[in-house]
């Protein structure tokens, strides 16, 4: 049977496509939120809870929370949250739809280019099918990527509109969609240089001759001088500097990386370079995928490795120039090194070695190389095309399996880590959130050896101490609990905005393990400490309350209880209140505060036990 794609509708592939990545990534409906990030984006995140309205979207524009400036992302969220609220599946099908939608983006831009619809629908669906995209897909917090992706695809399609006509219309629109992707994810600022490419091949602008691709495509597109198209691409130059420097500012509000955390330029350079032969494998072999990888200590990076990986690079590099008459492979190429610039770690932002999230825009040009240098080398040996075809189906259904399983690993939290427990070595950061994900099930014995493991790798690791600490203090352990929390403590001053709420957590439990030993001074001072690394823990502001109502400084007392239930509105808090009010004889404003418990509760005998105990300590 010749089975020729090219012959099918385009409508009719994009179907298949898209039927067989939703097929695929099915199972992420019934999945959970992630105990990574996914609190600070939606589960515990007040402004995006609040749905979408004008004053989430003024937030939106506004803040540099979680070390980021992407008000799309944030809006989007929002829009979810108003939709589904905290039921996790209506969140996953979003990105889903999303994915979805960039897959068959990748489609029409590669087909309307180029006019090659078999490399073209094969280079989408490794896109869609690849488990590599898993991460970006079933982790909710990876929106940013998806959306990010997407318009750059937009940008893309609209560029070659522009080419064939150039207008300032035309180029402004490519311009505001190039835009709207840094507002979602400064990850696209690579956009201009990515014209370039596509300048180069498919739409050949640089150039008179058009023999490597159909003239139908070309025949519109007006070839330009090299000088010409670089000077044509200042405006978007100047959009990347501008993204460039609100990205610094929102990296700034983040602190700095020291100790354990920060590396030396040496050493980020190697792991850039091991990462991007990394990367490579992953994509011809995808194997270990796991949602965190721990950064190689200096001792641990083999000179022998780098090299290797350095002539590996070399090897390719010069295998695509000696080659550049295909030159898809030198666009596929320099597309997959230059898109990952922004997050090899050359200047290093996180603390992880690479990410597979990563790779979500950067292995379209790997996808690129791989697709039309098969089709090349099968038309100079005349291959029959139901030979290609079913080796290429072969291949997808391969991937489309493998990425089924490693979908499986994202079933729930303990499953997720565990895996990266076990395909990773000495990764602090999944004993960790494996620990947080057990004792999340009340399964606290089971998590406490995961929590001292990732103290073992990492003694500065704010999160497991913590919750050591926690451990520690609920057996009655004090002199070890105030030893962790003090850890915790140290380990954060150098970063107090990345670390403010762990930080929050530490003093706000060591005032409370002080007040019940009695020390109220030292209470005070780490309900202090508490407010002051968070603002807006209404538990600590409690504990302040508590310490000062004790202490019998009862207008300190009235000001952090109300500062409480501004925040965080309970009922036993304005019966805390209430008591307060009553003591300092403001009997009316203590009968309001009554009252709101009583809107506030539907067992008022209940919340008074908790403000009596609490009150007892």
């Amino acid at each position: 049977m010749n089975l020729k794609v090219s012959s099918w509708p385009s409508w009719i592939l994009a179907l298949v496509l898209a039927a067989a990545t939703v097929t695929v990534y099915s199972q992420v409906r019934h999945q959970p939120f992630l105990n990574y990030d996914d609190d600070a984006y939606v589960t515990e995140n007040s402004h995006v809870q609040s749905g979408l309205n004008w004053n989430t979207v003024k937030w939106a524009f506004t803040t540099y929370e979680f070390v980021n400036w992407h008000p799309l992302t944030w809006i989007s969220h929002a829009l979810d949250y108003q939709m589904f609220q905290l039921d996790p599946g209506g969140h996953h099908e979003s990105s889903v739809a999303l994915h979805v939608l960039n897959s068959l983006l990748l489609f029409w831009v590669l087909l309307r280019a180029t006019g090659s619809p078999g490399p073209s629908l094969v280079v989408a669906a490794l896109f869609a099918l690849h488990p590599i995209n898993v991460e970006s897909v079933a982790w909710i917090s990876e929106r940013k990527n998806l959306l990010s992706t997407l318009f750059f695809l937009l940008g893309l399609g609209a560029y070659r509109w522009y080419a064939r006509g150039p207008r300032v219309t035309r180029y402004a629109a490519v311009a505001a969609l190039f835009v709207l992707g840094l507002m979602a994810k400064p990850q696209v600022i690579t956009f201009p240089f990515v014209l370039l490419l596509w300048d180069y091949w498919p739409l050949q602008r640089m150039f008179a001759d058009r023999t490597e691709a159909p003239s139908e495509n070309l025949a519109a597109i007006p070839a330009k001088s090299f000088s010409w198209l670089v000077l044509e691409k200042v405006p978007l130059l100047a959009i990347c500097l501008a993204s460039a420097i609100i990205t610094l500012r929102a990296e700034r509000t983040g602190g700095t990386l020291s100790g354990i955390y920060f590396h030396p330029f040496s050493v980020r350079l190697q792991n850039a370079i091991l990462s991007y032969v990394q990367y490579v494998a992953h994509a011809f072999w995808p194997s270990s995928l796991a949602l965190y990888y721990p950064y190689p200590s200096a001792d641990s990076l083999m000179r022998w490795q780098v090299i290797a990986a350095s002539v590996c690079l070399a090897a390719v590099t010069a295998l695509v120039i000696v080659n550049r008459r295909r030159r898809y492979l030198l666009v596929g190429w320099l597309w997959f090194l230059g898109t990952l610039v922004p997050m090899i770690g050359l200047r290093q932002v996180g603390i992880q070695a690479m990410a597979d999230r990563y790779a979500y825009l950067s292995f379209i040009g790997l996808f690129i190389m791989v697709c039309w240098g098969v089709t090349g080398w099968a038309r100079q040996r005349h291959m029959f095309n139901a030979a290609l075809a079913a080796v290429s189906i072969v291949a997808l259904v391969a991937l489309a399996l493998t990425t089924h399983r490693q979908l499986a690993y994202w079933e729930n939290n303990v499953k997720l880590w565990s895996h990266a427990v076990a395909v990773t070595r000495g990764n602090y950061m999944a004993e960790d959130h494996l620990g947080g994900a057990l004792l999340a099930n009340g399964q606290m014995e089971l998590a406490m050896p995961h929590f001292f493991r990732a103290v073992a790798i990492n003694p500065d690791d704010p999160d497991s101490n913590l919750n050591i600490g926690a451990y520690q203090q609920q057996q009655r352990n004090f002199p070890q609990a105030i030893t962790y929390y003090k850890q915790v403590i140290s380990a954060t001053q150098d970063s107090a905005v990345l670390n403010a709420v762990v930080r929050a957590k530490a003093f706000d439990n060591m005032g409370y393990l002080y007040r019940e030993l009695g020390d109220l001074p030292h209470a005070r001072e780490s309900f202090e400490g508490a407010v002051a690394s968070n603002p807006q823990s209404a538990k600590a502001w409690i504990g302040l309350g508590l310490v000062d109502q004790k202490s019998g400084d009862l207008g300190a007392a009235i000001q952090a209880y109300s500062q409480a239930m501004k925040l965080q509105p309970s009922d036993w808090g304005y019966l805390l209140l209430a008591r307060a009010l009553e003591q300092s004889s403001d009997n009316p404003a203590a009968l309001s505060a009554i009252r709101q418990a009583q809107g506030l509760t539907h067992n008022l005998e209940n919340a008074q036990r908790s403000a009596d105990r609490l009150l007892a300590q």
